[in-house]
């Protein structure tokens, strides 16, 4: 007997952390690991970085661009971070969920609440570094930003915890392959929600309601 299953719908992760705090490294690794999971690849105006490839780590545009994108409606949520836009595609969000697909969005604290607000039952993850001075450690040692920047990015860390309490998930990265682990159960678990299990097995739990003793 088959299990008759229903159309599956993907869940949404929003995962934020503070700069630093090793998010970016997490997700690449989580997302190599586990079969249909995919990371949204947001637009941005902030300088390409040397490391970086526009459409796989982000889509680089200006802010005219950007400008246009919002006025179209076309991000499902957006924010200033460091004096540069983010924002995350609706249409790509929305067309890959529907596939069946887990979508992982990078954002910040305040594209999670925008997505809240849009999807309730998204399941939010909260990065922690072990340490305020581990962060900047870390953010010394990439070599990315000016000593100004990176004094204003340990800042903004406080600000970015402080919020903490509004996600559904925490992990401290403090041992990469523990934090790793920990992902893996939250995204598993995701899967396993009843929201998710009778959307997939509609057909199957009707069945069994309509059963007579």
């Amino acid at each position: 007997m088959g299990n008759n299953k229903g159309e599956e719908i993907g869940n949404l992760y929003v995962i934020a952390a503070p700069s630093g705090a090793g998010k970016t490294t997490l997700v690449e690794a989580l997302v190599d690991s586990i079969p249909k999971l995919t990371v949204s690849i947001s637009h941005t105006t902030r300088p390409k970085r040397p490391n970086e490839m526009h459409g796989i780590n982000y889509y680089f545009i200006n802010n005219n661009e950007f400008d246009e994108m919002i006025k179209h409606d076309d991000f499902l949520e957006h924010a200033t971070i460091f004096d540069h836009d983010y924002g995350t595609s609706k249409r790509w969000v929305e067309d890959t969920l529907a596939k069946g697909i887990d979508v992982i969005l990078e954002i910040d604290w305040q594209g999670h609440q925008q997505i809240k607000h849009l999807f309730p039952h998204s399941i939010g993850i909260f990065i922690l570094p072990p340490s305020l001075e581990d962060l900047r450690t870390r953010l010394t040692k990439r070599n990315q930003d000016h000593p100004d920047v990176i004094k204003k990015r340990v800042a903004d860390a406080r600000e970015t915890v402080s919020h903490i309490q509004e996600f559904e998930y925490v992990i401290v990265n403090d041992d990469f392959m523990n934090a790793l682990q920990d992902l893996k159960m939250v995204i598993e678990a995701g899967r396993l929600s009843a929201k998710r299990q009778t959307a997939k097995y509609a057909q199957m739990i009707a069945n069994l309601e309509t059963m007579t003793s």
